[in-house]
């Protein structure tokens, strides 16, 4: 709530604006030898409770109302009154609260005020404050020194205003201070929230991002392990009943597999690192786990073999597991899944191209392109955010061909690490 509107913050200062009317009426009425009517000490005496009244919350007021009550005074020839001092009040008030402009009037005003009223008294004398307040003596010896007094009842008159003025400017630059103080502290600590504030949103980043990467890796690993598992379990079912040497065999295939995706899972677990290391053996063991399954797998490799950085290598060996994954889970068993490893010559290419290719089911068994990504993109969308990561790109296509429709998944790995 505005200040002016709050009554209670009022109640000090009206109180102090009817002390000085009291005070003022209470000279008008005891003085005996008024050169005007009383009413315009009253009026006077009025004035100046107001602008006390007024001089914290409205300085520009008060100041206003006590040039207005020496303009009357002046024109009106009104003696000057003892309760006039009160003026300290208002030029105290204009200092401390006022705004620049306020303050800069307020101190012109002192010296203009003390020059008025040298002149005024000069020529029209003091009238009852003279016997008033005990004067009468101090002007009887003005005469003896000529002019000189003026000079020093102008020194005396803005003594006693500009005194209050400097300690009011003086508070004025306290509490500015104060205040600039308490900014700085409030924007400090606002500063200190945000930076609390942007390395927990870090912190929650990095959480995500982890999360994320987990979710993935143990999806690349669980999914490709079960895929295999399945397979070669369903292949299992078509052994003949004596062949148990071919039945232990694919047992002790699906235990290794299940052994290994443990493993895998386990590192990806406990591994502090982004991305995680590929397990040893690298794409060639992949291919072998998928035979071991029961699929053909068909693999060509062009151009000469070249070593990866482990970050590329991790991104190769997971794309080409989920790869072959999706391979297994979407394409028909009786047709060989493709695969081809094309490495860079060195003269114009530096990225390693890795194609898959598995013939699709019957028409009334497929699955539209979109049921490869149904798994809260971590299918395709997986790999080809791991791709980015590394500056790679993937491309999935489907096909008519003379054996029917097939899937194409392509991927693009570079051989060596972007800089960052």
């Amino acid at each position: 709530m505005s200040p002016v509107h709050d009554w209670r913050r009022w109640v000090p200062d009206v109180a102090a604006g009817l002390l000085v009317f009291f005070l003022g009426l209470l000279e008008a009425m005891n003085r005996d030898d008024v050169v005007a009517p009383r009413s315009g000490l009253a009026l006077v005496a009025l004035a100046m409770g107001g602008a006390v009244a007024l001089s914290r919350w409205t300085p520009a007021a008060a100041l206003a109302l006590v040039w207005g009550i020496g303009a009357l005074q002046v024109v009106n020839a009104v003696d000057l009154m003892v309760v006039e001092i009160a003026i300290a009040v208002v030029t105290f008030g204009c200092a401390r609260w006022g705004s620049t402009l306020t303050v800069w009037i307020s101190a012109l005003s002192i010296p203009a005020a003390a020059l008025i009223a040298v002149v005024y008294v000069g020529t029209s004398g003091l009238g009852g404050l003279v016997d008033g307040a005990g004067f009468r003596d101090l002007v009887q010896d003005r005469y003896r020194y000529g002019d000189s007094w003026q000079v020093a009842a102008a020194v005396v008159g803005m003594a006693l205003l500009g005194v209050p003025w400097l300690a009011g400017l003086a508070l004025r630059f306290v509490a500015r201070a104060k205040s600039s103080r308490v900014s700085q502290v409030a924007a400090e600590d606002q500063a200190a929230r945000a930076v609390h504030d942007r390395e927990q949103a870090q912190e929650i980043a990095r959480l995500r991002h982890e999360q994320t990467r987990l979710a993935r890796d143990v999806h690349d690993v669980v999914g490709h392990s079960l895929a295999v598992i399945l397979a070669q379990a369903e292949s299992a079912q078509y052994l003949p009943d004596a062949d148990t040497q071919a039945l232990k065999k694919t047992m002790e295939t699906i235990a290794t597999s299940a052994r290994a995706s443990l493993q895998d899972v386990r590192q990806v677990l406990t591994s502090t690192q982004d991305p995680t290391v590929a397990r040893p053996g690298g794409l060639d063991e992949l291919l072998a786990g998928v035979r071991a399954g029961g699929h053909e797998v068909v693999a060509s490799e062009v151009g000469q073999v070249q070593p990866l950085p482990p970050e590329l290598e991790t991104v190769a060996y997971r794309v080409l597991q989920e790869m072959l994954t999706n391979a297994i889970k979407h394409g028909r068993r009786d047709a060989p899944v493709l695969v081809e490893r094309h490495w860079p010559d060195g003269a114009w290419e530096d990225e390693l191209r890795l194609e898959v290719r598995n013939v699709a089911p019957a028409p009334d068994e497929t699955q539209p392109l979109s049921a490869l990504t149904a798994t809260g993109g971590q299918g395709l969308d997986g790999m080809r955010r791991r791709l980015e990561s590394v500056g790679g790109r993937l491309d999935v296509r489907r096909r008519e061909e003379a054996e029917g429709s097939t899937f194409t998944v392509t991927a693009w790995v570079p051989v060596r690490t972007v800089p960052a």
